[in-house]
């Protein structure tokens, strides 16, 4: 399997996951609650001690861990073709600019990336269509994004954590290989 690094924020998952998040159908894959983060940065196919020098970046940030409020499940990627559905913060949005604006540039130089220019846009992926998917699952994925209403989930996100590929992908996608309080 290819490398996979990247530096995330726990999400800590509780009822509020459980309860609500309910594939839309078996297009979708739901992530696993120890799988939920707020990516920081994507390092992508280096190796494991770039990705272990980069992740040491995170000590730079003195500010503690972030409170935010859940919002909406929205698309991510390609509006045709979209790549996941992920939650979007009603408040805290802020802080995690601030975050990944002061870690994720050179987080990015010491893993021998080239800067990402696009603009922050703090998000937890909570499922992802399958490849396969067809555009009337796709839109079912939507009709289901399109009624939930987090405002009322506050989250403390107070741990950062450098990711690579499970070793089992059945049940998780992820797994930490280090990590620490903010």
């Amino acid at each position: 399997m290819r490398p996979n690094w990247f530096i995330g924020l726990k999400v800590p998952a509780g009822a509020w996951y459980d309860e609500r998040f309910d594939v839309p159908s078996p297009a979708f894959r739901r992530f696993h609650p120890d799988d939920l983060h707020m990516t920081v940065a994507f390092l992508g196919a280096v190796d494991e001690d770039t990705a272990r020098a980069a992740f040491l970046v995170n000590e730079r940030w003195d500010q503690g861990g972030l409170d935010v409020n859940l919002g909406p499940v929205v698309a991510m990627g390609n509006p045709r073709r979209y790549s996941a559905l992920s939650l979007l913060l009603t408040a805290g949005d802020d802080g995690a600019c601030a975050l990944m604006e002061q870690l994720k540039a050179p987080m990015l130089e010491v893993a021998g990336q080239r800067p990402d220019p696009r603009p922050h846009k703090p998000h937890i992926t909570v499922a992802r269509p399958k490849r396969r998917a067809e555009p009337r699952e796709r839109q079912l994925g939507l009709t289901w994004a399109d009624g939930f209403d987090l405002s009322d989930i506050a989250l403390r996100l107070d741990r950062i954590a450098l990711y690579t590929w499970s070793l089992d992908r059945t049940e998780r996608l992820f797994r930490i290989m280090d990590e620490r309080k903010l």
